[in-house]
């Protein structure tokens, strides 16, 4: 997953439309189908070799303007008959997914297989339309056909920002994309550990951070077992696909919803702060356990990390042994329960143990003593070991000023 770390932030609003674009939607995905199979057949495939010696083919995308700007641009342009800017937009679009394909092709996550674009949506360039007294005009066929859309009285008006940016138009909605200036004060960092039922964050400045995703993968629990009485029986019973699928639907929504506002609530909570999330793939997590497997598919943390990335400033770290480390003296241990237990003497929870590592990776220091004693100085709080603190130990004093990892677990009401 690409995280821009672009100076501009965008907000998006749906505006629901009664217009039939069907035609034109069909027109526009054929001709971006188009555009990626002829950059697909210029694609060029080098064989190189990897660090273990193996032989790898690299694909490389043609970027020469003779071929974007004049033979692709004109080939596409043949029997088009609506306005020219929107050959350039697929262009620009078709780039954009063999792109995001390469990227996943290089990590293994993909096939040599080409794209094919199956959704039906139009991106609406700048130029492509005009926003005047609350109207948004869509120019469709050059002085001919055009689409007038009345936000005048859109809710969202009052709370939009910057400049109106890219339009997003499909079989239901017009999506409209605000554009404004994200540089602001950076008052801290926050690293956030993801685990199935929990975010464990870490700050110097806040001190140990929980939001509780009991509920989140209660949802999908509660659905996965309303489906499992059903499926059975939908082979033999079309009818009650119907109803897998509302389930599915609704199932989708509500999770989306808890994610909306949990991320919401830590986004104005810490505003300003810099969140750094781990760069998590399910697919290197399963095993040969179908429970463990079906736990992992639950978890939606791609999700959470999406919905964050544009309510504020999120950068993607490395999860790589975040939780074997032991973040006062570096040493890798295998962890054992909630406790996490170091030779040197340090016990702490697991979970807040790999928030402080995903921490120092933010700022880029490596665990040490002197390090670690420092950043605690300017807080204490408690694990969840259900043991008394040992003073022979260097596990956190329990304190009652400070803030209690459990606060969020009765913000959010799901039902």
């Amino acid at each position: 997953m690409k995280i821009s770390k672009s100076l501009y932030q965008v907000r998006a609003y749906n505006i629901k439309h009664s217009y039939n674009v069907n035609d034109f939607l069909e027109a526009y995905r054929q001709l971006l189908q188009r555009a990626i199979e002829e950059i697909w057949t210029r694609i060029k495939w080098i064989e190189k070799h990897n660090c273990k010696g193996r032989r790898r083919s690299i694909p490389i995308i043609p970027k020469e303007n003779s071929f974007k700007y004049h033979y692709l641009r004109s080939l596409l342009m043949k029997d088009w008959e609506y306005s020219k800017h929107y050959v350039d937009s697929a262009i620009k679009q078709a780039y954009s997914i063999l792109k995001s394909w390469r990227r996943s092709y290089l990590k293994g996550e993909r096939k040599r297989e080409k794209p094919i674009v199956k959704k039906r949506f139009v991106r609406i360039k700048e130029t492509l339309y005009s926003f005047k007294d609350g109207r948004i005009k869509v120019s469709i066929k050059p002085y001919k056909g055009y689409l007038e859309f009345d936000i005048s009285k859109a809710w969202f008006l009052n709370r939009a920002k910057g400049e109106m940016g890219e339009l997003i138009l499909n079989e239901k909605y017009l999506t409209v994309t605000y554009r404004f200036n994200r540089n602001e004060e950076v008052k801290g960092k926050i690293a956030w550990d993801c685990n199935e039922k929990s975010l464990d964050g870490f700050s110097p400045e806040v001190g140990w951070i929980r939001a509780d995703l009991t509920k989140l993968f209660h949802i999908h629990r509660v659905y996965e077992i309303k489906r499992k009485r059903l499926q059975q029986k939908a082979s033999k019973k079309s009818s009650l696909r119907k109803i897998l699928a509302k389930y599915s639907k609704r199932e989708r929504n509500r999770s989306k919803d808890f994610i909306h506002k949990m991320t919401t609530f830590i986004t104005r909570k810490f505003k300003s702060y810099v969140h750094g999330l781990e760069d998590l793939r399910k697919n290197k997590m399963l095993n040969n356990s179908k429970k463990h497997n079906r736990n992992i598919s639950k978890i939606d943390w791609k999700t959470i990390v999406t919905f964050i990335s544009y309510k504020s400033n999120v950068t993607l770290l490395n999860p790589k042994n975040s939780t074997k480390r032991c973040s006062k003296c570096g040493m890798i241990n295998a962890p054992k329960g909630a406790l996490y237990i170091c030779k040197c003497g340090l016990r702490i929870n697991r979970q807040l143990n790999a928030a402080i590592n995903l921490y120092l990776q933010m700022e880029g220091l490596s665990p040490s003593p002197k390090l670690f004693n420092k950043l605690m100085k300017r807080w204490s709080g408690f694990t969840l070991t259900g043991e008394e603190a040992d003073e022979g130990f260097d596990e956190l004093e329990r304190s009652l000023r400070l803030m209690n990892p459990k606060s969020y677990v009765s913000l959010f009401k799901t039902t």
